[in-house]
Parts: structure tokens; C-alpha cells; sequence
């Protein structure tokens, strides 16, 4: 696919998944916003579009680290790979990191008060990820299962699409004011282990919440709303 102004984030990643690492670098809402066109995205990001395109071909241009290609896999396989590995990846993470918040603010609390609301963002978000992974794996998870098998779903399942493309609006906004608190998750010259654990934890944090929206915004939702029409015509 080439490179143009129009072409969607979203088209652009699920091609060449590598180039999330530079839309990661320039601050562009792949994501939640993939079908922005890069042009667009660029211009809501503040960043040059000749830059960007630059720094996507030299990113396609070079070896790189594998992705796999999850357009053309299964969806249940898809379905997998996302509990496993990033719903896991949660379960873990997010109490580990607010057990660093706890006592970051414990010793740092009183000379950086940002904690308090950074605290706030993060448990808000944290519960309602929680709520988030349950409804997909109770509800449309096993739906998308059952449109693969060629079974007609109880309900279509654009409904619990669109709740669950809410909730990522949500995390992407929770996400930036994280960054914003933490001023690009840089700790403090006189921080402690903790807090500099604090920092690149919830960078990481949000890098992997950015590929688990991407696959599930990009990726498996368009590809389920596209086999419930499908599987409709021979009804």
C-alpha cells in the first residue's frame, strides 16, 4: 500500500504493523482514531506530515521486530491472542502499578501533588478496564466465536462493538492525561527506584493498551461486523 495523505491509520498499521512504532513516537492516536487519514492525524497531533510519511517508509524499509499479520488469521485465533496476552497482561500489570502509585505518593505525595489526581485517572481507568475485559469475554467474544462457526447471534453485534469502542475512547483519554500528569512519564531528579519504575511502567502500560485497541478497533471488529453481513445474506 502506498503512503498517501488519505490512506486511514487504520489501513496503514494493520499493512505494516511495525509503523505503530512510529505513530507511538509522534504521539498519533492510531487506535481510537484509525480511520483518521494520516494527513488528518498528523494535523490533530501538531506534528509534519512529510516527516512522519519519512520516518513510516524508513520503518518498512528495515528489518524490524515480527508482527504478525492478524488480518488474515482466524478470528477465534485473534480472540485468543488478545485474552492471553493483553487482557493477561492487565490482570498483572494493573495492580502491580497501583501498588507503585501507592507508595510513590507515600513518599512523595506531599512535594508533588499531581499524584493525587494521577492516582484518581489511573484507578477510574483500572476499574473500568476490569469491567471491559469481563463483557468482552462474556459477551461479545463468544458472539464473534459463533458468527466463525457460521451460528446466527443473539443480537447483532454491532451493539456490544459500539459499547466496547466507547470504553476505548474512554482508556484514550484516561491515557492522555496520564502522560500529561507525568509529563511524558518523566519521574523527578530527586524521585526514588519506585518512581522511576512508576514512569516506565505505565509507558509500557500505555504502548500495549495502544496495540490491544488497535487490534481489537482495526482488526477484529471491522472483520466481525463484515462476517455478520455475510453470513445475513444466506438467511
Amino acid at each position: 500500500m502506498e503512503i498517501s495523505p488519505q490512506t486511514s491509520l487504520a489501513d496503514l498499521v494493520v499493512q505494516q504493523p511495525g509503523r505503530a512504532r512510529v505513530f507511538e513516537r509522534f504521539g498519533v492516536d492510531y487506535c481510537c482514531h484509525g480511520r483518521l487519514s494520516l494527513a488528518e492525524a498528523c494535523q490533530e497531533a501538531g506534528v509534519e506530515y512529510k516527516q512522519v510519511r519519512r520516518e513510516l517508509e524508513a520503518s518498512d524499509s528495515g528489518p524490524g521486530p515480527f508482527e504478525e499479520d492478524w488480518s488474515a488469521e482466524p478470528l477465534s485465533r485473534l480472540i485468543e491472542h488478545i485474552v492471553e496476552i493483553h487482557h493477561n497482561y492487565l490482570r498483572c500489570e494493573l495492580p502491580r502499578l497501583e501498588g507503585l502509585m501507592t507508595k510513590v505518593a507515600i513518599h512523595h505525595g506531599l512535594r508533588y501533588h499531581q499524584l493525587a489526581d494521577l492516582a484518581e485517572v489511573f484507578l477510574a481507568m483500572k476499574s473500568e478496564l476490569l469491567e471491559h475485559m469481563q463483557k468482552e469475554e462474556r459477551i461479545l467474544f463468544p458472539m464473534i466465536r459463533r458468527l466463525e462457526a457460521g451460528k446466527a447471534a443473539p443480537m447483532t453485534v454491532n451493539n456490544p462493538i459500539s459499547v466496547m469502542e466507547g470504553d476505548h475512547r474512554h482508556v484514550s483519554e484516561a491515557l492522555a492525561a496520564i502522560r500529561r500528569l507525568t509529563n511524558d512519564y518523566t519521574p523527578p531528579q530527586d524521585g526514588c527506584t519506585a518512581f522511576g519504575a512508576l514512569m516506565a511502567g505505565l509507558e509500557e502500560l500505555e504502548e500495549d493498551l495502544h496495540q490491544h485497541i488497535h487490534k481489537e478497533n482495526n482488526i477484529l471488529f471491522p472483520r466481525a461486523e463484515k462476517l455478520e453481513r455475510e453470513l445475513a445474506q444466506f438467511v
